[in-house]
């Protein structure tokens, strides 16, 4: 087996140095299926990996008369190994060596996403857990609508991240793809089998149909993963943005001793990490875009899509990263205010529970039509009116109180009812 380079940052898997060394591991990979194969000598391949080495400092010396940082990087090493480097990249094309290191770089920082994402799921889980009675008020529109719990809501983007994780783990076979296919992808001078055998060393899987490289539908579908799931965390980020404003104040983001949130106005908390997150899944999506751009090469290849790829992969993976960490972080330290959720379920003298009165009056016998207008000139009075009480106007209008009692009305304005079925939801995540 080929030597692991395992470094826990996601940074790290992106330096010039790592880079390097997945560079060289593809190298011996093949040179060690050369020799199984019987193409190059044995003795040679133990030669090779015995004296194999680079230095960053000096590839760098050597592209800048080269122009060119794979013959750059070969130079560097065969000063080291000597005449056995001859075998080195021998049948070769640049983009066998570039886009199977490539892979190995995507797989490594595909594994340390979804580690942060687990973290992630396990701090929504706990959350939800906390909060699974915990009402609220449910909205659409931006406008209360009808009792929810926390909890529920955060079993919504439970849900949400566990269908990313599956996508991600969907994802890994489809980026773990190398090829040593050769200048145009004919294996014109190079056997398919020493593909094979590589690609097996270095736990990838052959491209089925190469051309000069991999196609980059890959790398996009890697990119639209990932700007999916910054998409997922900018929507748990606006909703906390949301219901952390002044006037709703129901969750908040953590606010350390010492810290500011404004230079001016010293009563600020503001919810900056949150804003950050929607920042960032921006990127993500710019990066996606380019992905797409980059699938449509000319002919068995050009390098358009070189000078995108140096930026958008790296940097794709790395505000990732940071991000599936910022947003674990976050809801694992939110702030949660259940008096403020029971202050603003019964604002207007609880005008949410209006469809159950609704349908209360339906039941005993009021046309549909009847009672809506009835509901609705309740809660329209009510409305936005600093003493406007919904269940007093209900309880004191002669064509509810000829229908419904008044423990029958008081019952409308439970919002036990409204949770009754979520354990069926919680069951299903295991919360």
């Amino acid at each position: 087996m080929i030597e692991r380079y395992t470094l826990p940052e996601m940074g790290e898997l992106w330096t010039q140095e790592y880079k390097l060394k997945t560079w060289l591991q593809v190298e011996i990979a093949v040179c060690e299926a050369q020799a199984e194969l019987g193409y190059i000598p044995e003795a040679a391949v133990r030669e090779i990996k015995q004296k194999a080495h680079f230095d960053p400092e000096r590839v760098k010396e050597i592209e800048a008369e080269v122009r060119h940082d794979v013959i750059a990087f070969l130079t560097n090493v065969n000063e080291y190994v000597g005449d056995a480097g001859r075998y080195i990249h021998l049948g070769m094309t640049s983009s066998d060596m570039l886009d199977t290191a490539l892979a190995l770089q995507l797989v490594a920082s595909l594994n340390l996403i979804l580690e942060r994402l687990e973290d992630l799921i396990q701090a929504i889980r706990y959350q939800a857990q906390q909060h699974r009675y915990t009402v609220m008020v449910g909205r659409s529109h931006g406008i209360h609508a009808e009792p929810i719990t926390f909890g529920f809501k955060l079993a919504g983007w439970m849900s949400e991240m566990l269908r990313h994780r599956d996508r991600l783990v969907h994802l890994r076979p489809c980026i773990a793809t190398g090829k040593i296919s050769g200048a145009v992808g004919t294996y014109a001078n190079i056997d398919p089998r020493i593909e094979a055998i590589a690609c097996q060393k270095l736990e990838l899987e052959p491209d089925m149909a190469s051309t000069q490289v991999v196609s980059r539908d890959r790398h996009a579908e890697f990119l639209q993963q990932l700007a999916l799931l910054g998409a997922s965390m900018e929507r748990f980020a606006v909703e906390i943005r949301n219901l952390q404003r002044t006037d709703v104040l129901e969750v908040e983001e953590f606010f350390a001793k010492g810290q500011k949130g404004s230079s001016a106005m010293p009563h600020k908390r503001n919810p900056i990490r949150s804003e950050r997150l929607t920042g960032l899944a921006r990127l993500l999506r710019g990066y996606a875009t380019t992905g797409l751009e980059n699938v449509a090469l000319w002919h068995e290849r050009d390098i358009s899509h070189s000078s995108t790829e140096r930026v958008i992969l790296p940097d794709a993976c790395i505000a990732t990263h940071f991000m599936l960490v910022e947003t674990a972080d976050l809801i694992k330290h939110l702030l949660v205010y259940p008096q403020n959720m029971e202050r603003n379920l019964n604002v207007y003298g609880g005008v949410i529970f209006s469809q159950r009165v609704l349908l209360a009056l339906v039941d005993k016998g009021m046309s549909r039509e009847d009672a809506y207008r009835t509901v609705q000139a309740c809660a329209h009075q009510a409305w936005n009116q600093p003493e406007g009480n919904f269940y007093q106007l209900i309880s004191q209008d002669p064509q509810v109180t000829s229908y419904l009692s008044a423990e029958e009305i008081e019952a409308c304005f439970d919002p036990k009812h409204h949770l009754q079925h979520l354990e069926t939801v919680y069951q299903r995540l295991g919360i």
